[in-house]
């Protein structure tokens, strides 16, 4: 259904500066994108999400904006945007852009307008103080690296908010020409022809800011204001949101209290990836199916965006503190790979110990769940990531293209280069590199390629329900099943290291001439689901049935 494109989507998002390089001037640009665009067609990808694309000091890697309205000029031009946008409509290719709206850089006009006199007519665009706040020290999002929430301007001899970086900060959401400007913002991006929004922030965009008061109301209703709008400007346009909350707060940011699904269509579901990442610490299917279990139900159009890795930490925040140490001790065992008290600042591959069964395990398990996948640069050749990096930048290395100096991603000097790519260890690019596994069908860039197209081929994984299956299990196997109008798909994924076998037999009655369309290794035929072989590491994904006519 086109209106609903997104319930059937792969999303690939990446940073465009550490992408490809065309003009050799050490940074990533648009046209090196565009040149790229064939390779994202062959891979799968229906939907690219580009982070931050908007001119910016880079003090928080383009998070803090100084023009909502146009490209970082190290990127390109608003034309070479818009080419993009053809280009990788041609490919059947949809694009999305980060909207980073909660806050602005301190170096836009709009906030050095408001610090200059209170007089400026941007004063009441940001959240100011006369006195220090009590709630100074409260509710940083960045522990470790922020200290505060509320910072002194001695220009403005007032005291202003950011709930990110002392140089980030936000705007005031209670002034109704704040808002409107938003919706201006999302018109313009939208009549150039970009597919929707990945809003960075949300529940801080609709926090209804009070000095003082560390839980200041929030205003649900600018979502469902800001949805119509987008909605009148382009119907199939998507609000994919990162809400990291409780549970039961999220049914709120996708639905009024009736029930109607009026305000964003996708969240991330950081929910699941704390429990995908503790099941596959302790190798135990359990917290998976703990987190399917509580899921809350979603209106009619609402979809959640399953993730592994993302362009930030992953966060374990949702964990309680023995199971975010059982994650940390298998997957970051050093200090050096953990931010925030939270986190863990590394990519899969290394996580997995560079195991090719796990990484092709773990991504088929995403893959296969419900919802919508994302997918970050570079995971699809098994990349690593740069520790001596400060922060989250160690996941953000340029793309590993080739064996050619600076792995193809750039010809500057590598003394010029947006960030040092990856040449050295297991994970160097003269190891890891898209043009060494093109050519090879056996490699993990083979795999995912073969993994996305037959993922398309079932839609139901997207559009449809998903259940787990209750039954009596082996250690560490977990299985499913994804229904929807298109048919059924059964999953069968062995998270732990020896070989197993499962009775499904009761689901014999529903198959339709059942078959293995995706697997680790040949396991002969699926019978009557009563002796189903997986092996350890292993995965089977099984067509179960057709719909009728279809």
């Amino acid at each position: 259904m086109a209106d609903r494109w997104y319930s059937e989507a792969v999303v690939y998002c990446l940073d465009i500066d550490t992408y490809a390089d065309s003009d050799g001037d050490g940074v990533g640009d648009i046209r090196g994108l565009i040149g790229r665009l064939d390779y994202l067609a062959r891979l799968g990808v229906t939907c690219l999400w580009l982070h931050p694309i908007h001119p910016s000091p880079n003090r928080d890697d383009g998070y803090d904006a100084t023009d909502f309205y146009n490209i970082d000029p190290r990127f390109g031009t608003l034309g070479d945007f818009a080419e993009l946008l053809h280009q990788a409509q041609n490919r059947g290719i949809r694009v999305i852009i980060d909207l980073v709206v909660n806050h602005t850089s301190n170096e836009h006009p709009w906030f050095q307008s408001a610090r200059s006199s209170p007089d400026s007519p941007y004063r009441d665009w940001y959240v100011w103080a006369d006195h220090e706040p009590s709630d100074r020290h409260q509710g940083m999002v960045f522990p470790g690296e922020q200290h505060e929430t509320w910072s002194y301007d001695r220009t403005a001899k007032a005291w202003y908010y950011h709930r990110f970086y002392k140089f980030q900060p936000d705007l005031n959401f209670t002034n109704p020409a704040v808002r409107e400007e938003v919706k201006k913002i999302v018109s313009f991006w939208l009549q150039l022809g970009v597919s929707g929004f990945r809003m960075d922030a949300v529940p801080f965009i609709i926090e209804l800011t009070e000095p003082g008061n560390p839980n200041s109301p929030k205003d649900f209703e600018y979502l469902t204001e800001l949805r119509q709008h987008v909605q009148w400007r382009r119907g199939d346009a998507v609000l994919l949101a990162e809400a990291n909350v409780e549970p039961d707060q999220l049914p709120t940011f996708f639905a009024d209290s009736g029930g109607s699904g009026n305000r964003l269509h996708m969240l991330f579901d950081f929910m699941l990836n704390g429990r995908l990442m503790l099941a596959l610490a302790r190798q135990d299917p359990e917290p998976i199916i703990e987190a399917l279990r509580d899921t809350p139900a979603l209106p009619e159009g609402g979809q959640w965006a399953t993730f592994l890795r993302n362009h930030d930490e992953i966060d374990l925040s949702r964990l309680t503190a023995e199971q975010r140490n059982q994650v940390y001790a298998e997957f970051g065992p050093d200090e050096n790979m953990r931010i925030y008290d939270r986190g863990i600042r590394r990519r899969l591959a290394p996580m997995l110990g560079n195991d090719r069964r796990r990484i092709e395990l773990a991504y088929a398990l995403q893959f296969s769940l419900r919802g919508t996948p994302v997918l970050r640069y570079g995971e699809e050749i098994g990349m690593g990531e740069d520790l001596s990096l400060p922060g989250r930048e160690a996941i953000r290395t340029p793309m590993q293209w080739s064996y050619q100096p600076n792995a193809g991603f750039s010809t500057a000097d590598p003394e010029k280069l947006v960030r040092p790519v990856i040449d050295k260890g297991e994970f160097s690019y003269e190891k890891v590199n898209v043009t060494a596994q093109r050519g090879d069908q056996k490699s993990l860039l083979a795999w995912f390629e073969r993994m996305i197209r037959t993922l398309r081929e079932a839609p139901e994984v997207g559009s449809g329900s998903t259940t787990h299956i209750d039954v009596a299990m082996p250690p560490g196997v977990l299985a499913h099943r994804a229904d929807g109008r298109t048919g059924t798909m059964l999953f069968v994924h062995n998270l732990g290291p020896d070989d197993a076998e499962v009775d499904l037999s009761m689901l014999e009655p529903e198959a339709d001439l059942p078959v293995d369309v995706l697997v680790d290794r040949n396991y002969g035929e699926v019978g009557k689901l009563d002796r189903l072989k997986v092996a350890g590491y292993g995965y089977r994904w099984i067509r179960l049935c057709r719909g009728r006519g279809l």
